[in-house]
């Protein structure tokens, strides 16, 4: 008998990083430094003098970092930028709150109870999409004064709570949510609101998630309201009390880069804890790019 000898099999190259690998991993890094850059400034004009920041020679970081800079912005008594903190913080939380609640009702009414006009409201809250803001902006106003909610909670809070778009994903995710899952719990003798509240929601975490962030920073970032509604210090949120800091009589650039960079802060944690749901709540509405 003969033996075969096995050669052994070629052993090919070792292929290195390829060339689209490399110039997609440079091309990242360069707009992660430029998307970086702003808070870079933020960050270094917050924590020096005015006189440093408005200096010809460049300074990359204070020498001295004027950490008095956070005592003066917090005791300065022209600016209640605690009380605006919170201000922003309750008119974000309850404003989130009505509107997943209002939205999140009328698109599971519009996607999933029979009615006959169905489609018609459903066509009358998309054409509220195409309605700009600046001609609701007066009639909305004049409401709110009349009501007497002028530097009141409830003039920053209720006129905000529906959106039309946010209604309209909602029903569009409620169209793709498993029937199978609401005829069980019918079978169990709920309806359709034991349905959306026992089976629905429970089931909806991500997306409903997803609406949260976005209104969220929405409203934290909002200016052009609260400015017109706010007009005692205490009802004036974050938004409006940066903009104390630039006016044609006085600037002040540290303490305004310094407030930027609190009022931040809130948003930079939400979005880091949360952008997950972002992304899976929106490939949850049934949209398709």
């Amino acid at each position: 008998m003969t033996t075969e000898t096995k050669r052994p099999a070629p052993v090919g190259r070792r292929r290195g990083p390829s060339s689209g690998g490399t110039v997609n991993f440079l091309a990242l890094s360069v707009l992660a430094v430029l998307f970086l850059i702003p808070f870079y400034l933020i960050l270094r004009n917050a924590l020096s003098t005015d006189a440093e920041i408005t200096a010809p020679g460049w300074m990359w970081f204070p020498v001295a970092p004027a950490w008095e800079n956070i005592e003066k912005l917090f005791t300065d008594p022209s600016v209640p930028m605690a009380r605006a903190l919170l201000n922003s913080a309750l008119v974000a939380i309850l404003t989130t709150l009505g509107t997943l609640f209002l939205c999140a009702t009328a698109g599971y009414g519009l996607a999933r109870i029979p009615y006959r006009h169905a489609n018609k409201v459903f066509y009358i809250v998309l054409a509220t999409l195409m309605i700009p803001g600046a001609i609701t902006f007066v009639p909305s106003f004049v409401m709110v004064s009349s009501l007497g909610w002028i530097s009141d909670l409830r003039g920053l809070v209720i006129p905000t709570l529906f959106n039309g778009f946010v209604a309209f994903l909602c029903r569009q995710y409620f169209l793709s949510f498993p029937r199978e899952l609401e005829e069980a719990a019918r079978v169990d003798g709920l309806g359709y609101w034991g349905s959306f509240w026992r089976i629905v929601i429970p089931n909806s975490g991500n997306f409903l998630a997803a609406i949260a962030v976005i209104t969220f920073v929405g409203s934290w970032n909002s200016f052009l309201w609260p400015l017109v509604i706010g007009r005692s210090p205490d009802s004036w949120t974050v938004q409006v009390a940066l903009s104390t800091f630039l006016t044609a009589q006085t600037v002040s650039l540290s303490q305004l880069f310094l407030a930027a960079l609190v009022a931040m802060l809130p948003l930079l944690f939400v979005f880091l804890f949360l952008q997950r749901f972002l992304v899976q709540g929106v490939a949850q509405t049934g949209l398709k790019g």
